[in-house]
């Protein structure tokens, strides 16, 4: 059976018996449905600070939204943000911290935020030396290596390191190639253990526990998301204020599909949905087979605006940010088909994939695009 790295705690606890510690939670961090603050704390180690990424530590802050600091009662610490004032930990914050526990569940693709407040969290360490231990979760989409690699230029928090859209790796490999790669600041100083998923390989499938934010409720959402993501830089909904976020996508004005749906306020998930009260025509996605990444969804929406004479791409630098480049946004505005883009970052692809391989815990298994 998969046992992530937090499943296995009764047999490195005793290591961290003594230590102050400091830890990179949200509502994933859990095993056997125990969440790790209870777990830990019940072993006698001792949590002095929990730092927590976008949508908070109770996971409902929606997409973009400040996180605020606050405090955890049960343990009487703070609670830091890395989605606010500070998108990594602060000297003053790590502060007699000894060790430093990140436990996130990510989804693989490489705009999900999840991997950058890694970065901050091991840059930050560091420079503070403070040990990071990074307890790995499976890639729900660690089978597949697919789309552009992010180009220096269009770095961002959607966009930290040079990887493919679908990089195929976990945030334990990815912390190992970032320090190897030298990819953070004083990577040199940075100790780092990774707790590798015990009985794990790359193309088992892994079904969430939970969800890991607000709009990716489910194993279906989290399949499509890679290929839907870039329509938050476009008017076209995904589905957010629905209970099918990332499941449909649709228009009020450009008819996409014969199905309709209607985005309403959602608190904890989506307060202010796009195209909020309006309906919205488009397509279902929920019984359709999805895996991997497709570009069918962008190249068809694109032909549907042009043939309204409207733009699909209503944000291109914030759509550039996601791609890690600006090629896809001309290649679709070019009319190009989903062969031809795909042929164009084929060499990158087989770049990476031998980049990779040293920092790699589990069998290397990447399907075909």
């Amino acid at each position: 059976m998969i046992r992530t790295g937090l499943g296995q705690y009764l047999q490195w606890a005793g290591e961290l018996k003594g230590k102050k510690l400091a830890v990179v939670v949200n509502p994933s961090s859990q095993w056997g449905g125990c969440h790790l603050l209870d777990l830990l704390p019940a072993q006698g180690l001792n949590i002095r600070a929990i730092f927590t990424p976008e949508h908070g530590i109770s996971g409902s802050a929606d997409a973009g939204a400040v996180v605020q600091d606050g405090r955890y009662a049960p343990l009487a610490v703070p609670v830091w943000s890395l989605y606010g004032k500070h998108k990594g930990p602060t000297a003053e914050q790590l502060a007699g911290i000894d060790v430093l526990l990140f436990d996130l569940q990510d989804v693989g693709v490489r705009y999900y935020t999840y991997l950058s407040s890694l970065h901050y969290v091991l840059r930050a360490a560091a420079s503070a030396g403070v040990v990071v231990w990074v307890l790995d979760r499976p890639n729900p989409n660690g089978s597949y290596l697919d789309g552009p690699t992010l180009k220096p230029e269009f770095r961002s928090f959607v966009g930290i390191y040079p990887l493919p859209l679908l990089h195929g790796m976990t945030l334990g490999e990815l912390a190992l190639m970032a320090k190897g790669e030298g990819w953070l600041d004083n990577a040199d100083t940075l100790r780092l253990k990774v707790i590798p998923v015990a009985e794990y390989r790359r193309e088992m499938p892994y079904a969430l526990p939970v969800k890991p934010s607000p709009n990716l409720p489910n194993a279906k959402a989290i399949a499509l998301y890679p290929s839907l993501g870039f329509f938050e830089a476009t008017e076209v909904s995904v589905g957010r204020g629905t209970a099918a976020p990332f499941q449909q996508l649709g228009h009020p004005k450009v008819k996409l599909g014969d199905f309709n749906f209607t985005p309403l306020a959602s608190p904890g998930s989506a307060s202010n949905p796009l195209g909020q009260d309006q309906r919205h025509y488009g397509q279902d996605l929920r019984q359709q087979q999805t895996s991997g990444f497709t570009l069918r969804y962008l190249i068809d929406a694109q032909q549907a605006f042009r043939h309204a004479g409207q733009p699909l791409i209503t944000s291109p630098a914030f759509f550039d940010k996601l791609a890690g480049t600006d090629a896809l946004r001309i290649q679709l505005t070019q009319g190009l088909s989903e062969r031809q883009i795909r042929q164009s970052w084929q060499a990158e692809l087989q770049q990476f994939r031998l980049r990779r391989r040293p920092y790699l815990l589990y069998p290397d298994y990447p399907a075909s695009p």
